[in-house]
């Protein structure tokens, strides 16, 4: 019989990913967004941030798999507050509390 290996977890690393502060999501609040085929290698690739849906579902991948870089390039500040009581509900537990505890403002969203 052969062991089972674990995958290691996706929250590895999550809390290097979170900006220091929400002045520096530099995120358009309109128009389109095309990730990279590392970000969406299954699914839409293109996301139009001016649809709730379309931005919650681009917002929650970027939480869930990006980069610092990718968060700072493609989320918005201001859209992300008002979004965030919806991808609260959403992302992992974990994933949350290390952005609230990082960024306390979104926890008074």
């Amino acid at each position: 019989m052969t062991p089972t290996v674990s995958l290691p977890s996706r929250l590895i690393g999550v809390a290097e990913r979170i900006p220091a502060s929400l002045a520096q999501l530099t995120g358009p609040d309109h128009g389109s967004v095309s990730l990279p085929l590392r970000l969406a290698w299954s699914g839409p690739t293109a996301f139009n941030v001016s649809d709730p849906g379309e931005r919650l579902t681009l917002y929650c991948l970027l939480l869930d798999c990006g980069q610092r870089e990718d968060v700072v390039r493609y989320v918005n500040a201001t859209l992300l507050r008002r979004d965030w009581p919806r991808i609260r509900r959403l992302t992992a537990r974990r994933v949350v509390a290390l952005w609230e505890r990082r960024l306390p403002d979104l926890s008074a969203a």
